[in-house]
């Protein structure tokens, strides 16, 4: 299924003396956007992200007669009805006047969802605006996270049941997947000093999660966490020791960056052996010098490789969840890897152009 994370913004249908029990609830279900007309005065919604047609907002949301209206310095959305192709150039163009997003609402009871969503995800992509549709039933997400494989980039939920955000997430989790492979080590050897990176999270992570890396974007290795300690080392399930400083890890905007690039505060992606993912913040990023090892692997007709420091710690991930350390490592061995067509990285957004890197 798809790859990155989706957005989701819950606006509550319910009256102003049941918000601040709804907003802990949906804050518990790991809510962080919230959109409303008119921001109440009220610190019910201070812990999160705010979208609104008020200017008290985090996200000030125009229309078509307000948008020559917003503040330049104004982070905004474009709001606007799509049920055929009739203002597809007025969203387009706000998305061209550095909307960071917009939101589409349909008529109710409308079939025309599928194909004006189709025309505007072709029209807006490549620009930086994110789509958001509205929707009133969580069963609506899987059609609308799928639309021509690249889907919307959120949805916002129109509800007045926390039973709805929880369904939501449920059916989120299920589209969050990330689709692993197993590989075959086909090389092990010694290729001399370099800079690794160690990244400390700020999460505990479990028994078959870790972090995607790799030498190429399109062929990255699953490493997992120090959970195991070592004979000489106590265990630091915060940990990856990820590998050269030049790799690439995957983020959970399906963006990459090099390891060399995290520092404190980044977002970064955890995954587990059975593909289900998490995001975390990095607290520290630890690079030193070691001496580094070459290991490459093949699955199917795709080959790829990664540098890292051969130590009892670091390891790779086998199909069952279970950590394969680098020092009992040998060719033969099966790992859990993610590749992808051979598309091109630029500043660490994927872009339709064929690219080999070796």
């Amino acid at each position: 299924m798809a790859d990155k994370l989706r957005t989701i913004i819950v606006e509550p249908k319910i009256s102003d003396s049941e918000l601040n029990d709804f907003s802990q609830l949906l804050f518990e279900s790991g809510i962080k956007t919230i959109f409303m007309h008119d921001i109440p005065d009220s610190d019910a919604l201070s812990k999160f992200e705010t979208y609104s047609f008020s200017s008290k907002s985090d996200v000030q949301v125009v229309d078509s007669k307000t948008l020559n209206k917003i503040n330049p310095d104004q982070r905004f959305s474009y709001f606007a009805s799509l049920n055929d192709d009739s203002n597809l150039d007025d969203i387009v163009n706000a998305a061209k006047n550095n909307a960071e997003s917009v939101i589409i609402e349909f008529e109710e009871n409308t079939e025309w969802k599928i194909i004006p969503l189709e025309n505007l995800i072709a029209e807006l992509h490549g620009l930086k605006t994110k789509i958001f549709t509205v929707i009133n039933d969580p069963s609506e997400i899987k059609m609308m996270f799928t639309i021509l494989e690249l889907g919307v980039d959120g949805v916002l939920l129109r509800t007045s049941s926390i039973d709805d955000v929880n369904r939501l997430n449920s059916e989120l989790n299920e589209l969050s997947k990330i689709d692993l492979s197993v590989a075959e080590i086909i090389e092990i050897k010694e290729v001399g000093m370099g800079e690794r990176a160690c990244v400390d999270t700020a999460s505990m992570l479990n028994q078959g999660e870790g972090l995607l890396v790799g030498n190429q974007a399109n062929f990255m290795f699953l490493m997992h966490n120090e959970s195991a300690g070592s004979g000489f080392t106590s265990p630091r399930p915060f940990r990856v020791n990820a590998g050269a400083v030049q790799c690439y890890t995957l983020l959970p905007d399906n963006r990459t960056k090099y390891l060399s690039e995290l520092e404190s505060g980044t977002e970064v992606m955890i995954v587990s052996h059975q593909g289900v993912v998490r995001t975390s913040i990095v607290g520290r990023l630890k690079i030193e010098s070691r001496p580094l090892f070459l290991v490459r692997a093949k699955s199917n007709d795709k080959v790829g490789g990664v540098l890292i420091q051969n130590a009892e710690t670091i390891a790779f991930v086998k199909e069952d969840g279970k950590p394969i350390s680098t020092t009992s490592l040998k060719v033969g061995d099966k790992i859990l890897v993610k590749t992808e067509s051979n598309k091109g990285r630029h500043f660490g957004m994927e872009v339709e152009e064929y690219i080999l890197e070796k």
